[in-house]
């Protein structure tokens, strides 16, 4: 099941920049291996923002809530999840 998440980060400003740091490396790292097992299918930055747009590939919805929860940054994030289906006029006969 595909769905649309668009994820913007707002650290606190308080937060120390050597945790700031190793946070964002272990975001990095989590989303490119979920890129490489196919989990984490697209990946945009939002231009001017702390923020993204992304497509899942899963299961359901509570396989990408247990996914979004693995992320390092998840408890600096505002989410926002849209499912999404094929539209009859697409002329790709995938999901890319």
């Amino acid at each position: 099941m595909l769905f649309m998440v668009r994820m913007t980060v707002r650290l606190p400003h308080d937060l120390p920049a050597a945790d700031a740091t190793r946070l964002k490396q272990a975001e990095k790292e989590l989303a490119q291996e979920l890129q490489r097992q196919g989990t984490w299918r697209h990946l945009w930055r939002i231009a001017g923002l702390y923020a993204n747009v992304s497509i899942f590939d899963v299961a359901d919805a509570q396989a990408l809530h247990d996914t979004l929860l693995q992320l390092p940054l998840y408890p600096y994030m505002e989410i926002e999840v849209t499912a999404l289906c094929r539209h009859p006029s697409s002329i790709h006969t995938d999901d890319r």
